[in-house]
């Protein structure tokens, strides 16, 4: 074999920082060390996988093309050294979740998988849609529990659960006179809505098409308990995930409304990049989540 898993990894990592120091600080190389290792893969096949740009590395159209080829690869080898390692075929998950899924699903989640793995290490991090996608992506990522609608060809997208959007206030505030919320009426309130980028924000777009230019929109949040303390101290009304809010409908701290002709409804999403290797934690991941 005229390459090695090692050139493989700075390969990768250059491509992930573009840069050769940062890569070589990732895998604990020194850095005439991780050059040697790309000049020597490159040289080996008579290639450039990288443009020089000054200092800087930029992975060329022979990287992109490799690069998804090298990931599945490393991947598998990851898996049998952990199997052998561990005497196990679970072992170590990166996942992305939402905030919504991430503060109120993955956790029940985590808790079954480990339930049945103890000795497995997850890494939950939670971000909007279009971060949890853009980590997808480069690789950063195993697989993303997602709000949002996502397109990009590197990833798979899976239908998961069903869920919809409520729109809520205050239990003194004079909306709740209202049996049903007409246009006028949302064009008339003050919103406290997610942030551009996030799922939440997408599908209350959508719900809301043909009003958008002229909703009042008085504050974006990036956290849904920002927003519900928001809309609990009056400041105006709210829109997210009935998730989000079931308990604190529940203890009548906040109520829902009524909107006459709008669909709130929406989809969650597992997301998975095309190329990436499935290993037996993904794969059991994935059964967790469509028995959820």
């Amino acid at each position: 074999m005229k390459y090695s898993l090692r050139q493989l990894e700075v390969f990768l990592a250059v491509a992930h920082f573009d840069n050769i120091s940062r890569a070589a600080e990732s895998l604990s190389m020194s850095q005439s060390a991780a050059s040697g290792a790309l000049r020597d893969l490159e040289a080996q096949f008579d290639i450039q996988l990288f443009d020089r740009v000054g200092k800087r590395l930029k992975i060329n159209e022979l990287g992109r093309l490799l690069r998804p080829r090298a990931e599945a690869l490393l991947e598998r080898a990851r898996s049998l050294e952990q199997d052998m390692a561990q005497h196990e075929a679970v072992g170590q998950l990166k996942i992305g979740a939402t905030m919504t899924i991430g503060n109120y699903l993955a956790v029940g989640l985590i808790a079954r998988y480990l339930d049945e793995q103890p000795r497995a290490k997850l890494d939950l991090q939670v971000a909007n849609t279009s971060a949890i996608a853009a980590r997808l992506v480069n690789f950063d990522l195993d697989i993303g529990l997602v709000e949002g609608e996502v397109q990009h060809p590197d990833l798979e997208v899976i239908p998961w659960l069903n869920d919809r959007l409520e729109v809520f206030c205050a239990p003194d505030h004079p909306l709740t006179q209202k049996p049903q919320l007409s246009d006028t009426d949302l064009l008339s309130a003050r919103w406290i809505l997610r942030e551009q980028g996030s799922g939440t924000r997408q599908a209350f777009d959508w719900a809301l098409h043909g009003l958008l230019p002229n909703l009042n929109v008085l504050l974006e949040l990036e956290h849904a308990e920002g927003i519900k303390q928001a809309v609990a101290q009056g400041l105006g009304i709210g829109c997210l995930s009935r998730i989000a809010l079931q308990e604190s409908f529940e203890l009548g701290t906040l109520v829902p409304l009524w909107v006459a002709g709008r669909d709130f409804s929406r989809q969650l999403y597992l997301v998975i990049n095309k190329h990436k290797y499935r290993s037996a934690g993904i794969e059991r991941w994935i059964e967790l989540c469509h028995q959820a």
